[in-house]
């Protein structure tokens, strides 16, 4: 497997831990979705392997290499991007200069030129809107530039909180197509906070149900998006579309 956590505790505050020793692994290649109502823990647990939360206890390895604790920039080397909640681009930089800072550690233009190529072969309707400032874009197109950026240091796996959260229900469907097509297309190892589980199952291998910092439910995400188990868990019978 690519990425294991192992009985990991974690919280913002001296002693109050909102990870409860959570257990999860993700292998090369898939994508899995972490889903759970509001405080159950998702958007914790990608902090913690991307080295915005130092763990309190436990394990969290990634290619056989333990990350636990390890500072965001040295995490970022061994291959994990994050891309946060909300909207990083910066408005008043335009799209190029946007994906540009994505590859601030690389300093060979040849091989900078060759990602820049590979984003805007991925997503034409960024190189269509390489000149046009990052503001004036949709906020389902500015989720695609923060994905596109984060593309520039060739990631091994990404990390994507809530990546539809704020967007219509159109621009949603259009977000979670371009993962979709991220994963397939381009084999990238994906794990996926989403709030809208229906969605965030329905492109997923596999997925977690997490309910106060543990790891209630696993298994094929197609299995757990017709459980009715899931559905009371989550949305007491419903599940959100």
């Amino acid at each position: 497997m690519q990425l294991e956590l192992i009985d990991v505790t974690a919280g913002y505050l001296s002693g109050v831990n909102v990870l409860q020793g959570i257990s999860l692994s993700v292998d090369e290649g898939e994508l899995v979705c972490l889903i759970g109502p509001n405080g159950a823990g998702k958007s914790t647990v990608l902090r913690a392997i991307s080295g915005l939360l130092k763990p309190s206890s436990g394990r969290i390895t990634f290619n056989q290499h333990d990350i636990g604790g390890l500072p965001p920039d040295k995490v970022l080397r061994l291959g994990i991007a994050h891309v946060p909640q909300g909207h990083s681009a910066f408005p008043l930089m335009t799209v190029h200069e946007n994906i540009l800072l994505g590859a601030y550690t690389l300093h060979n233009h040849a091989e900078r030129r060759k990602r820049f190529d590979r984003v805007y072969s991925l997503f034409p309707l960024l190189a269509e809107r390489r000149n046009d400032k990052a503001g004036n874009l949709s906020g389902g197109q500015q989720k695609v530039l923060e994905i596109g950026r984060a593309l520039m240091l060739e990631p091994r796996m990404m990390l994507l909180d809530e990546p539809s959260l704020g967007l219509a229900p159109k621009t949603a469907r259009q977000v979670f197509e371009t993962v979709q097509r991220l994963n397939k297309e381009s084999g990238m190892t994906i794990m996926m906070v989403e709030q809208n589980a229906k969605s965030g199952l329905a492109i997923s291998n596999r997925a977690y149900v997490l309910e106060l910092g543990r790891e209630r439910l696993e298994g094929p995400a197609n299995t757990l998006l017709n459980d009715p188990q899931v559905a009371q868990l989550y949305l007491g019978g419903t599940l959100t579309s």
